[in-house]
């Protein structure tokens, strides 16, 4: 049994999970950024100052992006207010928390502070946002289609079918969370190492932008 955040970060980098695992520590605490996926409708609202929201981009930006994620996405008012928050799961495979769960259609949604790519989900979100679903489907003894992750800085909604490739790479971090019993090899994109807490102990090496225009000149 995995937890879904352990899934998301063996998608994103096995080392760092073994590292985590090893040390104990937990996942980084939510803050007032994921409260905005709870209120929607009071963001849309032209009388809602996002000046003084803890958003990503302009408040003109932002207002056009939550408007076209509500146009778009048919699940946006069931999201919006959604029946279940904080839903703890437990599948076959993996248990965590989605942090809502809707009914129709019957999906679970994540909520990440960072920002999208410029279309689809990350591969970590990808994996967790599963993980949910099967966990949901598990629960409920019915199939489940479809999750949502969410980047609520952005105001950003984007669904997640179950497709084969999906659902691929969650059988794949799965069997990757579950075979670490040591350091497994460092990853080959060294993008992801500069903010990591274990770089130093990793031992990858980062060139700073001094010697990388020194390798151009």
């Amino acid at each position: 049994m995995h937890a879904f955040t352990d899934l998301a970060l063996a998608a994103y980098c096995p080392r760092k999970l073994y590292y985590r695992r090893r040390d104990g520590t937990d996942p980084p605490e939510r803050d007032e950024r994921h409260e905005l996926a709870f209120r929607y409708r009071e963001l849309l609202d032209p009388a809602t100052d996002l000046a003084a929201e803890p958003i990503d981009c302009s408040p003109t930006t932002y207002r056009v992006a939550l408007g076209r994620s509500k146009a778009r996405v048919d699940a946006f008012e069931a999201l919006a207010d959604p029946p279940i928050r904080d839903a703890f799961l437990e599948g076959r495979r993996a248990r965590g928390i989605a942090h809502k769960v809707i009914e129709e259609p019957l999906a679970p949604a994540i909520v990440s502070a960072g920002a999208p790519p410029e279309s689809g989900v990350w591969r970590p979100q990808t994996v967790r946002a599963v993980a949910a679903a099967k966990a949901l489907a598990w629960e409920r003894e019915t199939p489940v289609e479809r999750a949502y992750v969410e980047y609520p800085t952005r105001g950003v909604v984007r669904e997640v079918e179950l497709t084969a490739r999906r659902t691929g790479l969650y059988r794949r971090a799965v069997r990757t969370a579950a075979s670490l019993d040591g350091p497994p090899p460092r990853t080959r994109n060294r993008d992801k190492c500069a903010p990591c807490e274990h770089r130093g102990e990793c031992g990858v090496r980062t060139r700073s932008l001094q010697s990388l225009r020194s390798l151009v000149e």
